[in-house]
């Protein structure tokens, strides 16, 4: 008989430190420090999947249920069920289906018509998840007490395109700010719909190592901007 042995990873799932309702009073709160080198680790890991094995993994399912955490909250992806694999020099696969978890699927995994599929889908997924890190809720939250939160990808790049500051509870000092901002560019770079015009994971990396004032915001990368309330009109009905 054979057997699998995976290492102990005692902090277990980053769902539980990202999600209030999924907390234990035995659980610490984590600092700003810790959730921006577990953003940081986890964009390493997709770095490695992506260029650094001898063969290119994707992954298809980044999400925060699947990063898990050792004693010193060093995060490891985990779940590979739905990866891919594919030679280094291809950069487009082809699917017969989506795969994934609703909430962090590219669009073009949906329809095509939104651009090839690659590794770029897990760039989005990615960005997806750093938005609920810094959040601490679901992306889209429909009990939310204020329309305009219901979407926070939407509330949080208003915020951005007004020049206004990203108030959120957790956030104590300067130093903090300016982690909060990097991580939610870089996310919203993430997200864009087209493919394209998303980082690899190096430059993540490297936008998020470098300086603050060399991030740009990005174009707004919703589907649909005719409301700000609600998420992207194409995929409302899934995401709800």
């Amino acid at each position: 008989k054979r057997a699998l042995i995976y290492e102990f990873m005692p902090n277990g799932s980053l769902e539980k430190f990202v999600f209030d309702e999924n907390a234990t009073e035995n659980d610490p709160k984590l600092d700003w420090e810790t959730h921006y080198q577990i953003s940081l680790g986890i964009a390493r890991g997709l770095e490695y999947l992506h260029r650094g094995c001898n063969t290119r993994i994707l992954h298809f399912d980044i999400k925060p249920h699947n990063i898990l955490l050792d004693a010193n909250f060093v995060p490891k992806i985990s779940d590979f069920g739905l990866a891919k694999i594919c030679s280094r020099q291809e950069s487009l696969i082809s699917m017969l289906g989506p795969r994934g978890t609703v909430g962090y699927i590219a669009p073009e995994v949906f329809s095509r018509n939104f651009g090839p599929v690659s590794y770029k889908s897990d760039v989005y997924s990615y960005g997806m998840m750093i938005l609920e890190i810094v959040g601490g809720r679901k992306n889209v939250n429909v009990k939310a007490n204020n329309t305009s939160e219901i979407y926070f990808p939407h509330w949080v790049y208003n915020r951005l395109e007004l020049e206004e500051e990203v108030s959120l509870k957790r956030v104590t000092d300067d130093e903090d700010r300016v982690k909060v901002r990097k991580m939610v560019l870089v996310s919203l770079w993430c997200i864009q719909n087209d493919p394209s015009s998303r980082p690899e994971m190096s430059k993540v990396i490297e936008m998020l190592e470098g300086s603050i004032d060399s991030l740009q915001v990005p174009p707004k990368p919703f589907l649909s901007s005719s409301s700000s309330s609600s998420p992207p009109a194409e995929f409302s009905s899934t995401f709800l």
